[in-house]
């Protein structure tokens, strides 16, 4: 195993999770007394674990038709935009 691209892909993904809506809404989740905790872990845990394979599998299969460097491009620009669309959409 790959343990510094593993690392990577962990430290990434794990400070882009961190705040975001969907730990906020798992938080709102647990924060409900009559929700089992361990439920609520599970189940956000799943819905993270599908969604990251659905990224795989469209990665890997987007991959087989447009280049690498064209991919890192398009991500790129579009974080840009998001993030520029972010700072003057108020």
């Amino acid at each position: 195993m790959d343990w510094k691209t593993f690392a990577l892909i962990f430290g990434t993904v794990f400070v882009a999770e961190l705040g975001d809506k969907t730990q906020l809404a798992t938080l709102l989740f647990a924060a409900d007394k009559a929700v089992n905790k361990w439920l609520v872990f599970f189940g956000a845990s799943a819905a993270l674990v599908a969604t990251s394979a659905l990224g795989v599998l469209g990665g890997a299969l987007i991959s087989q038709y447009v280049s690498e460097r064209t991919l890192h491009l398009v991500a790129g620009i579009g974080f840009i935009l998001i993030g520029l669309w972010t700072v003057f959409s108020r």
